[in-house]
Order: C-alpha cells, then structure tokens, then sequence
C-alpha cells in the first residue's frame, strides 16, 4: 500500500512539472518556442501546443485572430488557461484595419476590397438570419464598421448612406467587397477604421473541448449570427456544447449579436423548426441524444466581465447553460441601437438555466435585462441590479419552476414579466409593474431534480408562485388574483398605488406613499435613493426557506439551492444577516429611516 501511494505521489508531481506555460508577444515569432524568451507571435501558434494543465500568458498588444482552441483540458484541476500578463493591456480583435478610403464626389468614402481579404468567410455577404429572427423588413449583416471603435449604422442603400452621417454600406460581387461609409465630418485616412472581418474571437470550431479558461482579455468587434436556441449558437467567445470553461474579468464588446454564447451544438436540422414549441422540443430531444448531462455539458463559470455593445444578447445559452454561474458581470448597452429584433435579446437570456445560479450581475440599458424561457428549474437569480432596460428587468416564460429570485434591485417601469408558475419572488424592491400572462398552451418540460432528464411535459395554467417580504412600488400582485392555482403570500409592502393580493390579509399598504427612488451612477459607483415609510419596521414577515416555500405543483419538487441545499434566505443584498424572527421587507435588512443612499454597486 505505501509503494502505490509513493508510486501516485511520484506521478502527481511528474504531472505538475511537466504542466508548460507558452508566452505570446507582439515582438514574437509563431515558429518560435513559445518560451518568455522566444514567444510565440499569436494567440492560435500557442494553442496548437498547448495540453491539459498549460497555461498560455499573453502579453501587451492588439491581436487580430479567431482563437480556435484545437483541445481543452481534462478536469477542474488539469484546464487549458490562456490569460492576458497580469498589469498589461491584451486585445483580441475580430476586425482588420480598412485602408485606402476614397472621398466620393457626394461627400462619403469607398474602400474596395478583393474577396480573398476576408478568406473563407465574407461578412459583407453573410446575411443575419435564424429561428424566432426578425429583419423588420430590411437584410442585415454580420459585417460592421467602426470608427474609432464606435460602430457605424448598417444602411439598406447608398441613397440612405449619403443622408445619414456615421453609417455604412456594402455589396459583395464575385470578386470584390465595396465598403460605403458616411464619416461625417471625420477623415478616415487620418482615423482609425476598423471591419468585422471574423465571425469570433474565441470559439471552437468542434464541441466538446472543455475545461478552458479565458480571463484579462479585452476582447471586441465579432462577425457573429443570430443565436437561434435551435441552432449551434456562436458569439464573439463562446463555449460550444462542452462543459466546465471559466470565462472571467474580460472585457467584451461589439459583436453583432451576442457577446457569450453557453450554447447548443449544431445539427442538420438547425432553423428548420418553423419557430414552434413543438420544433424545440424536438431540439431538446437532439439534445439528450448528443449527451446532454451535467456529465457532459454546461457547469460553466462567468465572472467579473464587462460586456457591452452587442446586438442580441449580452449572454445567452440553450441548454449548454445548465449548472452554471453567471456572477458579478457588468452588461449594458444590448440591442440598444440595431434595426433589427427577435426573441433571444436580452441582457441574459436563456433556454434550460437547470441549478443555474445568476447572482450580482449589473444590467441596464438592454431590451430585456434577464429572460429565462423553458425549463427554469433549480434556478436561483438572486442580489442582481437592474435598471434603465427597454420592455423589463426580468421576464420568465413557460417554466414550471421551481426557481427563486431573491433579493434584486429591479426598477425598469416594469420590473417582472411572469408568464410560468412555480416561481418564488422573496425580498425584491420591484420599482415598476408586475404583468401575469396567465395561460399558455405550449407544452414544456420539466426535469427530474438536478437533471436534464425530462420527467414530463406540461402547459402553463397560471399561479403556484410565491411572493414574500418584497417592496412593491409600481405595480401590486392583484395581477393575480384570478389565477387558476393559489399564489402564496406574506410580508410584501405595497407603496405608491401597488395593490395587494387578495389573499394577503394583513399586508402593508400605503398607497398615497412614494418612495421617490432614484438611480445615481458615480463614476463605476451606483447608487440607490429611496425613502421608505416607518411603518415597514413594525411590518410583520416571516424567513423564508425550504419549508416555508412548500413544492412546486407540475414538477412536485421542493425550493432548493442550484448545489441542491436548502433555501434559507437569512441575508439581503449585502450579505448582511437577517432578524429570523421579523426580516425587514425588500433587498436591504434595516435600511435607514427617512430618505436613504446605499451604494449598491
């Protein structure tokens, strides 16, 4: 027994030595050996050599590259990591420099150039399309043109172009890409101008590499397509069906339409489902049969990133999302300024959040801030801050829970979109309106516990939430009142015009109040202004956990924490303990009296 424990530690250690780090510079050579000394010059030369338990340090500079990781590692402790230096700036981008601008004699600029500039894939050609798309009546590109690195607006035509400062246009013949650009009052043979010219940064062009870690990057300008949940969904980085990537403390901006994908794999019969519920749960079904699993897939970790500027989603996923944490990231600016729409743009969306934990996110000035649809099950969104988002901050759809969303900050003029049942609300400030959509006809799954494992089909018949302890000042939960299946209640505070429940006798309504709340940005410091009446300190609540929360009704399964734990929400938003015996109502345990300014981000 001692020689096959001295035998395994001889082994492990052999293991550790051999682990290499690859450095890449700028100044380097890709037929160099990748040491400090001699660096490789790309990000790719690295990858090609890199094995299980390689790191790959990337120093200062700009890189214009795809990464194509041809292999990921082995487990937890045996990951493939490519890090920017620690203190240097590294940037990754999916565009090319555009030279050779021509001043047009109607004041706009043409830059030509041959097909073979953008190899094997021409964005100026490719056209945005997919499931659930909607091109509002005009074509779209993957291409974009940026200025400075702000991008340009797409126009239809070159009529449109020349009255319409800081835009572009383009055609693409057999051989030769025209670009059309409306400058405005800049040169842009004294500027910087930039093309998507990649349909990725970081992607695998096959599923399955797993155990990768992409952390310290700036990463931007991404030729990526629509990320349909029926198809294999690319982005400017993404994880393509595999299982256990740490994507951390980047920076990710400008891609066409999403900035992370934790998404599908492809299929031949990828936007063939005629946008029904019925064709995705064939999808689904495809799914299970490509190993869908927590064995497998998903358990992926995205944490402390910035990510702005993309035209769909900030970070979407069907199924290839499940068990994983999406924490502390900053979106913003989503579907903000495209012509074009659908149904998968969000700050976060996804299909199948299985045990998903979405925790400390800042979103705000998206079409939607957080939108879970299908299969919501296990799921926790909690201690997010939401503002300032188009339609809502948090839109559910077709779930059957259970899932629980405790203690966030949402104050769009409508805070929540509830059209599932089986939902805990406990402990949020909802600012704006809360709609019911009630009943749905659309059979969707719901799951064995901590499973993908489909234990049966239901539609959506309305109710079998639960609302304790939140602050509501925009909208009350009498929205409820005429749902099929009971909705439990207690502890909720209505201000400002919000009515209650009818089951809740003993609320605390006071309707003539306004609590004026307000959002102040400070720099990267946001802060939140409110008043709230005395009377919320005598409120009488109760903690919520496990036990309070009873079962779901379709699934038959009680609330519990992603790792499968007990709830017991005995902290607000600031971690700070709870009164077991009478919690103060919304995110924040005791508060201030009078008028109040909390940093909370």
């Amino acid at each position: 027994m001692k020689t096959t424990i001295t035998t395994l530690a001889v082994l492990l250690s052999s293991i550790a030595i051999h682990a290499a780090e690859y450095h890449v510079s700028v100044t380097g050579l890709d037929t160099n050996q990748g040491s400090r000394a001699m660096p490789f010059k790309t990000v790719s030369a690295a990858a090609k050599v890199a094995r299980p338990g390689d790191v790959i340090t990337v120093h200062a500079g700009t890189y214009r590259e795809r990464i194509n990781p041809p292999r990921g590692g082995t487990s937890d402790d045996r990951r493939i990591v490519y890090q920017a230096a620690q203190g240097e700036a590294v940037t990754i981008k999916g565009s090319e420099v555009i030279k050779g601008w021509k001043k047009q004699s109607d004041g706009t600029w043409l830059a030509i150039l041959p097909n073979e500039f953008f190899g094997d894939y021409n964005p100026y050609k490719d056209l945005i399309a997919g499931d659930w798309f909607m091109r509002n009546g005009r074509d779209h590109h993957t291409g974009e043109i940026y200025l400075n690195g702000k991008a340009l607006f797409e126009e239809v035509s070159l009529e449109k172009l020349k009255a319409r400062a800081m835009s572009w246009f383009a055609t693409v013949d057999g051989k030769q890409t025209r670009i059309w650009a409306n400058f405005g009052a800049s040169d842009p043979r004294s500027a910087l101008v930039e093309a998507n010219a990649r349909a990725a940064v970081f992607y695998p062009d096959q599923p399955g590499r797993n155990y990768i870690t992409v952390r310290g990057f700036v990463m931007r300008h991404a030729a990526s397509q629509w990320a349909a949940p029926t198809s294999e969904q690319t982005a400017l980085i993404g994880t393509h069906w595999s299982k256990g990537w740490i994507i951390e403390n980047n920076v990710i901006s400008d891609s066409k339409c999403v900035g992370v994908t934790l998404g599908k794999h492809g299929d031949e019969f990828d936007n063939t489902s005629a946008n029904s519920a019925v064709g995705y749960v064939k999808t689904i079904e495809r799914g299970l049969a490509r190993g869908w699993s927590k064995d497998k897939i998903g358990s992926h970790i995205v944490r402390g990133n910035t990510i702005s500027h993309c035209g769909a989603a900030g970070i979407c996923g069907s199924l290839g999302g499940a068990f994983s944490r999406i924490t502390g990231n900053h979106i913003f600016n989503i579907n903000y300024e495209k012509p074009f729409a659908g149904h998968e743009q969000a700050g976060i969306k996804f299909h199948a959040p299985i045990d998903m934990l979405i925790a400390n996110n800042r979103i705000h000035q998206t079409s939607r801030g957080i939108w879970l649809d299908w299969m919501t099950q296990g799921t926790r969104v909690t201690r997010n801050l939401l503002y300032d988002n188009g339609r809502e901050d948090l839109f559910t759809e077709v779930n059957h829970g259970p899932s629980m969303v405790d203690n966030n900050i949402c104050l769009t003029k409508n805070s929540l979109k509830d059209h599932s049942q089986g939902g805990a609300f406990v402990h949020n400030l909802f600012a704006g309106a809360i709609k019911h959509t009630g009943k749905s006809p659309r059979k969707t799954p719901y799951h064995k516990p901590h499973s993908t494992e489909i234990a049966g089909l239901s539609n959506i018949s309305g109710g079998d939430n639960r609302f304790y302890n939140n602050i509501l000042t925009g909208g009350g939960l009498d929205v409820y009142n005429e749902s099929k299946f009971p909705v439990l209640v207690g502890g909720n505070v209505y201000l400002n015009g919000s009515n209650s429940h009818e089951a809740e006798k003993s609320a605390l309504v006071a309707a003539g109040f306004n609590p004026n709340i307000s959002v102040v940005e400070d720099g990267a410091a946001v802060y939140l202004e409110l008043t709230l009446p005395e009377r919320i300190e005598s409120q009488s609540s109760q903690l919520v956990t496990t036990k309070l929360l009873g079962k779901a009704r379709v699934p038959d399964l009680p609330y519990l924490n992603p790792d499968g734990s007990p709830i017991n929400v005995d902290t607000d938003y600031f971690g700070k303990k709870r009164d077991r015996q009478n919690p103060t109502a919304g995110p924040f345990e005791n508060p201030g009296k009078g008028k109040v300014r909390l940093k909370v981000w």
